[in-house]
């Protein structure tokens, strides 16, 4: 079973398991038809060497204490090691396989590598939406060597997902981060279908300066500027003021000023209060909503404001009035200081593969398991 628990650790200590967590219900679902299950998933970005810092035991050890069932930690993903420890386990027990990307032909989509992982199990299931974006060895060329199917939460994340494909007018997509590198393709495929299409965060200041405005020190990056100028869509709502700091950590003096107001040794770090209220106005009157990627620099208590009003404004909209939808790991972490997740109608463990499959992009992972 291909899971995505990447989650965030620290000194051998998980800091968020939500993505474990919400990949529960398979794993469940597995056992109690006492099916000898076995886990795989990657971990960060060890570029196909073996390396203790992204070890997957902390969250093996976690699964076990989550499910309180044993869970049997590899140290490999293949080999003697991997095929030993399948071996040893029995009916209704799980083992967890050690980082798929300690391997080099995981991240290549090896045949080599797929056909040794197919030969550890019987099926192939796949519950990591989050991965599914990738041509990845696990996610895709696997599917070749065994019978494959779809796991219950990618399922669920296709049903609802599909809903803002199909969306209920009018549809009001929010979207932060920084780049628009990666989400130029959702913001012409779901953008054009949005009544409005808000826009915060760092990739706000792309915009900003493709419109001639002054953005002094703000994170700007230079191909967004000229994706931002080649959006014609008029659909497209620019926040009007910002929360300012003469120092880019946030430490210095704190200001909201009109955007044209903005001065050369100035740092903009969230919208402001007359944009939150412009954005508020909008969002009230969806039937669907959308929302990947922060509003500002939400770590910081001077300038979460605008990020955890949003996070706030659809989860009261949603379950009823409106169908919506949060997804990304950092827009997921900011709704959940609000202590509102369970309003939202669909919160995607999907970051980028919850963009790509709204912008109607190519999804390894789905291919020949799930029907669109």
């Amino acid at each position: 079973m291909r899971v995505d628990f990447n989650v965030p650790i620290k000194d051998g200590k998980i800091k968020d398991d939500y993505k474990i967590v919400a990949g529960l219900s398979t794993i469940r679902f597995l056992l109690r038809y006492n099916c000898k299950v076995i886990i795989a998933t990657h971990l960060g970005r060890p570029d196909g060497k073996k390396n203790s810092e992204f070890s997957l035991e902390p969250v093996a050890r976690r699964l076990g204490k989550i499910l309180d069932v044993k869970v049997l930690f590899a140290d490999s993903c293949v080999g003697f090691s991997a095929g030993t420890a399948v071996g040893r386990i029995k009916k209704g027990e799980i083992v967890f396989l050690e980082n798929l990307r300690f391997e080099k032909g995981e991240e290549k989509n090896e045949i080599k590598f797929a056909k040794e992982l197919a030969s550890l199990a019987d099926i192939y299931v796949n519950d990591a939406f989050a991965a599914s974006h990738r041509r990845h060895a696990s996610v895709s060329a696997i599917k070749k060597y065994l019978p494959s199917y779809a796991g219950l939460l990618l399922g669920e994340e296709v049903k609802n997902l599909s809903k803002i494909i199909n969306s209920k007018q009018p549809l009001i997509s929010i979207i932060g981060g920084s780049k628009i590198s990666t989400k130029i393709s959702f913001l012409k495929r779901i953008g054009r279908k949005s009544f409005k299409v808000l826009i915060g965060g760092a990739l706000a200041n792309n915009f900003f300066v493709a419109r001639k405005f002054e953005v002094g020190k703000s994170l700007v990056d230079k191909k967004s500027v000229k994706l931002a100028r080649s959006l014609k869509q008029k659909n497209i709502i620019l926040p009007i003021d910002v929360v300012v700091s003469k120092k880019s950590d946030g430490k210095g003096e704190v200001e909201a000023k009109s955007v044209s107001k903005v001065n050369k040794n100035e740092t903009i770090l969230d919208i402001g209060p007359r944009t939150i209220r412009l954005y508020a106005d909008f969002i009230k009157k969806a039937q669907t909503i959308i929302w990947n990627g922060p509003m500002g620099m939400f770590e910081k208590q001077s300038f979460k404001h605008g990020t955890l009003s949003v996070a706030r404004l659809i989860a009261s909209r949603s379950r009823g009035r409106a169908f919506g939808v949060v997804g990304g790991g950092e827009t997921i972490t900011a709704l959940r200081m609000t202590g509102m997740e369970d309003y939202v109608d669909w919160v995607s463990t999907g970051g980028g593969a919850t963009l790509s499959f709204l912008s109607g992009d190519k999804m390894p992972g789905l291919d020949k398991i799930i029907k669109i």
